[in-house]
């Protein structure tokens, strides 16, 4: 009996190593199962352009994995961005190659005045993100509608506007941490521009949306500086410019009884042009923001109402960003 019972626990190691041999546990696990077609997202790629068409389900939350999801995003409206690798994509829309300036440049996720039939009124907003090494030359980029195909160039523009001449132009290059706003329209002034701490004076003789930043530098200072110690002893002066708003052109000096040296400095200096003589050169004299005009007729707005797909184009034709509504 003693032989017979070693003789089993031989057999018995013997089969175990046997089963540890051709895989033990594993084994087990690797019993193949059908595949299953992946019907979440279907794609296909046209070779030669590069380009991908993908089409998505409706979904209200998460599509497939963690890494493709669909979330509200903060706007006018309220307006949606999929994010799906390599870009944002919209269902049924196709997108040109991610352009390298992805990550540098964005745009804001809605078009503010959409809603209006007047392309003066609707602009989209973009910006350079604060960490850019280098200042972007946004000239010859597009915005086109993904719904309509309708596409606007950046032009050219004005980097110090003087009102009442022809302005010499230049590309458009947007610093680190600086932004542009893009009307559809045309330009109040005849061209795209850069604000400055004059700009404001502009807004007294024409509309433009958004309207412009009311800061201008301190008419009652400079009057004082160009005036010399005699403007303390000219009261009516005095007076008259402090009931000046901020960037305020003055347009009934002559009316307002006023001295002959007081109002011919103030016709001189308190306007676009005599702020930009004195201050041209002052080192807070520049702003961060472009006032860029695409240049379409006030009847032919670039963009829908609802369901549209804005999308911004580098040069080359390649997606910097893009957001739907």
């Amino acid at each position: 009996m003693k032989h017979e019972a070693w003789f089993f626990v031989g057999l018995f190691v013997f089969i175990f190593v046997i089963w540890i041999a051709i895989g033990g546990p594993m084994r087990s696990a690797s019993i193949a199962v059908p595949e299953v077609p992946d019907t979440t997202i279907s794609g296909t790629t046209t070779a030669a352009t590069g380009w991908a068409y993908f089409s998505l389900p409706r979904a209200p939350f998460e599509i497939g994995d963690s890494s493709i999801s669909l979330t509200d995003s903060a706007g006018e409206g309220g307006s949606d961005r999929i994010a799906l690798p390599p870009f944002d994509l919209v269902p049924g829309v196709i997108f040109a190659p991610t352009s390298p300036y992805r990550a540098t440049v964005s745009m804001s996720t809605y078009v503010s005045g959409a809603n209006s039939t007047d392309a003066r009124n609707e602009y989209v907003q973009l910006s350079v993100a604060r960490t850019a090494t280098l200042p972007v030359n946004i000239t010859g980029w597009q915005l086109t509608s993904g719904t309509t195909g309708r596409t606007a160039t950046v032009p050219v523009g004005v980097a110090v506007p003087t009102s009442g001449v022809v302005n010499p132009v230049t590309d458009i290059l947007l610093g680190p941490g600086e932004s542009a706003i893009i009307v559809s329209g045309k330009s109040p002034t005849g061209d795209s521009f850069r604000e400055n701490k004059c700009i404001g004076y502009l807004g007294s003789f024409q509309t433009f949306t958004p309207a412009l930043y009311q800061r201008c530098p301190s008419a009652t200072r400079d009057l004082a500086t160009l005036y010399g110690t005699s403007y303390l002893r000219d009261l009516s002066c005095i007076d008259y410019v402090e009931s000046l708003s901020t960037c305020q052109v003055p347009t009934r000096v002559r009316s307002a009884g006023v001295t002959q040296t007081c109002r011919n400095l103030i016709e001189t200096y308190i306007n676009y042009n005599g702020c930009l003589s004195l201050h041209r050169y002052d080192t807070d004299f520049n702003g961060r923001v472009w006032r860029i005009y695409l240049g379409r007729d006030r009847d032919e707005p670039l963009w829908r109402t609802r369901h549209e797909v804005v999308e911004l184009l580098d040069r080359e034709g390649r997606t910097v960003d893009a957001f739907s509504y």
